[in-house]
């Protein structure tokens, strides 16, 4: 039988992801729209944002954060262009972005003193062999694979080179280690559920002291470019973007910003986040027909939170047939409106991929997993 309960929200969605609890487009009826980005009041809702990540975020005061385009990848690549080269690289890959920063290193800076380190889905890379004489590029939660780095204690607090972290599916989920971290990027997408299109860059003083000191050979796009005559560009990290913004997206990512100082900040997004992990946990634990990708509990990720199909009956399928079956239970529990947006990445093993991050509620978790089981049982029993 069909579950009597439906998600209340039913969006699981890895991006764009879930809107906070409680919002509405009344909530941005006081965007600057129609202003420009340069003016004095549009700049000081930019700063806002700016201003209240660090606080939430507890990022050091002498690290500076700012906003760029094009999302996390833009923030990434503005990283990647702008302070690769000075050094050898060591490329770090356990799903598909990291590897397609290493692409990016190789095919089109095409950096020839490159170390990668890669692991299959579900598992990290030996990190022992990182040598953190050259620069380190790595995620922090790979978000289409469901597993992160536990921690940064694996990062040497002695390295010669940078540490560039994509971390876009673990900001505001998880504590970071700063002390570890010299670039740190994310998106509004993400964790904290704003609108896309818009990155954030946080550096350390020993990256800025990286861009000051060293000129890429390359060319730099306009919307790479960090330094100006020898000296980073500060307006970029005081409200004055490289290239317009959108005024609605800011009001949006402010909101998302006073919800969650509302609700206790970084510990109370965390413990959310952690707690739909658990959801799931249990459900699995209590199922012989799905797993979580991540083969160590102590990588799962609790906001992209990635799962793959056990059953020996599944196992036995065709290659043709698993894929029916995946895009078909995912079909079925979206036609019924009780959950959309959860099957895995494109490139990512077949399975379920359920967003797990700080606006999604335990409680639309818990009533969405029934649903996982209906779909499965009704495939497996030719309904």
């Amino acid at each position: 039988m069909k579950p009597p309960h439906k998600p209340s929200r039913p969006f699981f969605s890895s991006g764009p992801c879930s809107k906070r609890p409680g919002w509405s487009l009344a909530n941005l009826e006081n965007a600057l729209v129609g202003r420009s980005h340069r003016a004095k009041d549009s700049k000081a809702r930019i700063q806002e944002v700016i201003d209240r990540s660090k606080t939430i975020l507890e990022i050091p005061d002498d690290y500076v954060c700012g906003i760029v385009p094009a999302s996390d990848t833009g923030a990434v690549e503005m990283a990647l262009w702008s302070l690769l080269g000075a050094r050898g690289v060591d490329m770090l890959a356990w799903e598909s972005f990291g590897a397609a920063w290493i692409t990016d290193v190789i095919k089109q800076l095409d950096l020839e003193d490159v170390n990668t380190l890669t692991a299959d889905y579900g598992k990290l890379p030996d990190f022992t062999k990182v040598d953190f004489s050259n620069d380190v590029v790595f995620t922090w939660n790979g978000t289409t694979s469901g597993v992160k780095v536990p921690d940064g204690d694996w990062i040497s607090p002695d390295r010669k080179g940078l540490t560039i972290c994509d971390a876009t599916s673990a900001v505001f989920a998880v504590d970071p280690a700063w002390d570890k971290l010299d670039v740190v990027t994310w998106s509004w997408q993400k964790v904290m559920g704003g609108e896309a299109a818009h990155g954030m860059i946080v550096l350390s003083p020993r990256a800025i002291e990286r861009i000051e000191s060293y000129t890429p050979s390359w060319p730099l796009p306009k919307i790479f470019r960090l330094a100006k005559g020898g000296k980073l560009i500060k307006g970029v990290f005081e409200g004055a973007t490289i290239n317009t913004v959108s005024m609605l997206c800011v009001e949006d990512a402010l909101d998302g910003l006073r919800w969650a100082e509302e609700i206790g900040g970084l510990p109370t997004l965390i413990d959310r986040s952690q707690a739909n992990l658990k959801a799931i946990e249990n459900w699995v634990a209590s199922n012989d027909w799905i797993d979580f990708l991540a083969t160590d509990p102590s990588q799962r990720s609790s906001t992209s939170i990635c799962l793959k199909f056990t059953d020996p009956w599944y196992e036995a399928l065709s290659d043709e047939e698993q894929t029916s079956y995946a895009k078909g239970l995912v079909s079925r529990i979206e036609a019924e409106g009780a959950g959309f947006d959860f099957g895995s990445y494109r490139d990512a093993p077949l399975g379920i991929r359920i967003w797990g991050g700080a606006t999604v509620e335990t409680s639309d978790i818990q009533a969405f997993l029934p649903w996982l089981d209906w779909a499965h049982n009704e495939a497996k029993n030719g309904s």
